[in-house]
């Protein structure tokens, strides 16, 4: 094996070819499979019955014959006043549960106002900095009755807090609450970045709310383990695959290590992928997914209870698929992608808006977005039917190769020391970027075609559809909102919690009824994040060539 494959891995990208026929991973393409590629394929052992381990053809016996998946936008901009209106339109056309997109600011757990905020409040998602944006967020919203998720790693457990008292000042029982906060500080470290705290406090918090959910809230999922990110900053789909339950794996050693039985919080474990644009492969992907996870939960972790054995999953479509150039055509990406996710079985999908690579997606891209899912369940047949490519030579050949290729990282990152030593060490890092650089290289000598961008180019005058613009005034009217939300509440209540959170950090305590109480008394994103840091200290990541 020579240096670059041992780098790239064995399902990695193939950049010596110039053979159109490959995956957009790189992996090449047979020209017919059959028989001959599945002679050691075990139909009880590989695929069995939708519903039944080891959940290959998916994780209910009817699928979307009984429940349609849920149907998410991932919306947020500008102020909690413009996002809830958003909210609302969505609902009223359909929407069965709602995806929050958090600004820069509010992701890297600083408030509006913060100096380095200056210019990114409100750009990539909606500015939320106290309790009181996050009640004006849900206004006319009943959290009781609605599925949530929100994208949030780093400060996530502090604004699962604020999401909880605002739901308790609506008369909602938090044990009753639905929904899933993403939560995954890992794959920050390998891809998305938007890291605060060391990894080993970093995963505190994660344990923390996983406890807390556990014990509190039994039908929220505590983390998404996503792969989404790491699909997008340039992996390959194995890589997302096996960097995504690796990760998995190390959250399940976390608990444990806790004192949590695995089968109390296994069951409320979600995952996150990515639905890139090679229709097969990616189906491949998410049925070997749930494969390798029910296999390592049942025979690695001895699990008992089924439902730890499902690996239950929201999928979104590729952003960095979507292309500035002839935007309108991102529609058609979107749809394909969509059916990947649908046809690979996920339980809720997010579709990309076509004016994505340009701004945050205005109202009429964001339902012809949504109306495409809807189609999707309703028109054309896909969801009559479980898992409809099952027993395709090609598809569960796939399948297959990715599994082996997911294991084959698994056996690297052990002997590696486990995923933070892997962290810590750059293996993640340079694996993506090689990854990301050799698909690059592809489209730059076109073996791999962009419709618009390296071949069927626009020459004339390009398309021009309408783009939501954020205010500029919002620094300004964001900094005054803050300044009499701190005139306006009890001082010396806030320092006292702010406090707690401090000894609470520094003696190892379930965080989460520290972070309840500093957000009913008002208490800042940002000062509670530098109460933190004032144990945990910040992370500065190695230079890693």
């Amino acid at each position: 094996m020579s240096d670059e494959q041992k780098t790239i891995g064995p399902l990695g990208h193939r950049p010596a070819s110039d053979d159109p026929h490959v995956t957009v991973s790189g992996r090449e393409i047979p020209l017919v499979a059959g028989p001959e590629d599945l002679k050691d394929h075990d139909h009880a052992r590989d695929l069995g019955n939708p519903g039944e381990y080891p959940y290959t053809r998916g994780i209910h016996p009817d699928m979307y014959r009984g429940k349609p998946w849920t149907m998410r936008q991932f919306a947020g901009f500008g102020t909690a006043v413009q996002t809830n209106e958003r909210y609302r339109f969505l609902l009223e056309r359909g929407q069965t549960g709602l995806s929050v997109a958090f600004d820069l600011p509010t992701l890297m757990g600083r408030d509006s106002d913060d100096p380095w905020s200056l210019g990114e409040v409100g750009k990539c998602g909606v500015a939320i900095s106290s309790l009181a944006d996050m009640e004006t967020l849900f206004d006319q919203i009943p959290l009781a009755d609605v599925s949530t998720s929100m994208t949030i790693n780093s400060p996530a457990a502090i604004i699962w807090a604020m999401y909880i008292v605002a739901a308790e000042k609506q008369g909602a029982d938090i044990a009753r609450l639905r929904g899933t906060l993403q939560n995954d500080i890992l794959k920050e470290f390998m891809a998305q970045k938007e890291y605060i705290f060391p990894p080993e406090p970093s995963m505190k918090l994660v344990v923390d709310t996983i406890e807390f959910g556990t014990r509190e809230m039994p039908k929220f999922n505590p983390i998404s383990i996503s792969g989404y990110h790491i699909r997008e900053a340039g992996s390959t789909a194995v890589q997302e695959l096996a960097f995504t339950l690796a990760d998995g794996f190390a959250y399940v050693d976390a608990a444990l290590a806790a004192d949590l039985e695995v089968d109390e919080f296994a069951p409320r474990l979600s995952f996150f992928f990515n639905s890139h644009l090679d229709l097969f492969e990616e189906i491949a992907k998410f049925r070997a997914a749930r494969r390798i996870w029910a296999r390592h939960m049942r025979e690695r972790y001895g699990a008992k209870n089924e439902r730890s054995w499902l690996l239950r999953f929201h999928t979104q479509t590729a952003g960095c698929s979507l292309t500035a150039q002839q935007p309108l055509i991102n529609i058609v990406r979107t749809a394909y992608e969509a059916l990947a996710g649908v046809l690979g079985g996920t339980q809720s999908l997010h579709t990309n808006s076509m004016d994505e690579a340009l701004a945050l997606p205005s109202e009429e891209a964001v339902e012809v977005a949504l109306r495409t899912q809807q189609i999707l369940a309703h028109e054309i047949g896909v969801a009559s039917t479980v898992d409809p490519l099952a027993g395709s030579y090609y598809v569960e050949k796939l399948t297959d190769d990715m599994e082996a290729g997911a294991e084959a990282y698994f056996a690297r990152i052990e002997e590696l020391g486990g995923v933070v030593p892997a962290l810590e060490e750059g293996f993640f890092q340079r694996e993506i970027a090689d990854a990301a650089h050799w698909y690059q290289e592809a489209l730059e000598r076109e073996q791999r075609v962009v419709v618009g961008v390296n071949r069927y180019v626009d020459e004339g005058e390009t398309q021009q559809i309408p783009i939501l613009r954020i205010d500029k005034e919002i620094d300004a009217n964001r900094r005054r909102e803050l300044a009499e939300l701190r005139t306006g509440r009890d001082q010396t209540a806030v320092d006292a919690a702010l406090a707690r959170v401090v000894r609470g950090a520094r003696d190892g305590e379930n965080l989460m009824p520290h972070f309840i109480d500093a957000v009913r008394t008002y208490a800042t994103l940002g000062e509670i994040v530098e109460a933190l840091k004032s144990v945990y200290g910040e992370y500065v990541e190695p230079i890693i060539i």
